[in-house]
């Protein structure tokens, strides 16, 4: 029953996230006035604004005007409903961190969705995910502290160290490719990864975002689309890491060092 209700939570935060994704690029409110269909701009009704279930139902379509609904609206709901999910049975014996896990999720779910579509980082989303990660790191299980300000210090120094790790993969990219190799909004994302789940976890979302961002460019070419020269949202890819964080904190030095 509580993972059928995490389920649904989970699908109505993904529902909010295409609200945020939507809207905020536009610098329009994500709370007035209420959703509207994309073609003809009527307001939804609340019996057409069920998560997953009224798109499958109305099969994409506006109930008014007969326009076509987009299909990511049900994807991100139900992915993160599935995250939401997944948290909840990672993290049963600690109900409130995992709400709060996914809560996070959420964020970088908006946060990746509005750099896939504008390749830029609202700073209210990841300044955000910095202050909400110092706040909720005394029950936060993965920076393994003891004492209340021992936590809030390692999500401190975590923060300033994802920072510090973004800054310095820059200007290597910098120097080496004559180019910006990162933006400032994924140098204030890795510190709100590194809040989160320390200097560890934001190692980590570096290392797996550069290879998932590495595998998606080289797919792209080898496919004749973009050129290498052209540039890739990192947003995405650091966030899918951060993601992996909340299960899982691979060892400090992977994938330069062995895992035994």
């Amino acid at each position: 029953m509580i993972g059928f209700l995490a389920f649904w939570l989970g699908a109505c935060a993904g529902s909010f996230v295409n609200v945020v994704a939507w809207r905020m690029p536009r610098e329009e409110s994500v709370v007035f006035p209420r959703s509207r269909c994309p073609s003809c701009r009527a307001p939804i009704a609340w019996f057409d604004n069920i998560p997953i279930l009224s798109w499958l139902l109305l099969r994409g379509r506006c109930r008014r005007c007969g326009g076509a609904i987009s299909m990511r609206y049900p994807l991100v709901e139900g992915l993160m409903a599935c995250l939401s999910l997944a948290l909840w049975l990672r993290w049963q014996g600690s109900p409130l961190w995992s709400a709060l896990a996914a809560a996070a999720a959420a964020d970088l779910l908006a946060i990746a969705l509005i750099d896939w579509d504008t390749g830029f980082i609202p700073a209210a989303l990841s300044i955000g995910l910095v202050v909400a990660g110092v706040a909720a790191a005394p029950f936060n299980p993965l920076l393994r502290r003891g004492t209340w300000p021992a936590a809030v210090g390692g999500a401190a120094l975590g923060a300033a160290t994802g920072f510090l790790l973004c800054w310095l993969t820059a200007e290597a990219g910098k120097r080496v490719f004559k180019k910006e190799a990162m933006g400032g909004g994924d140098l204030i994302l890795l510190a709100g990864i590194g809040a989160w789940s320390g200097g560890v976890g934001a190692f980590d979302s570096l290392m797996l975002g550069s290879l998932l961002g590495a595998g998606y460019g080289v797919g792209l070419v080898a496919r004749g689309r973009p050129r290498l020269a052209d540039p890739v949202p990192f947003g995405p890819f650091l966030a899918a890491g951060a993601a992996f964080n909340f299960f899982c904190l691979l060892p400090l030095g992977w994938p330069f060092l062995t895992i035994r």
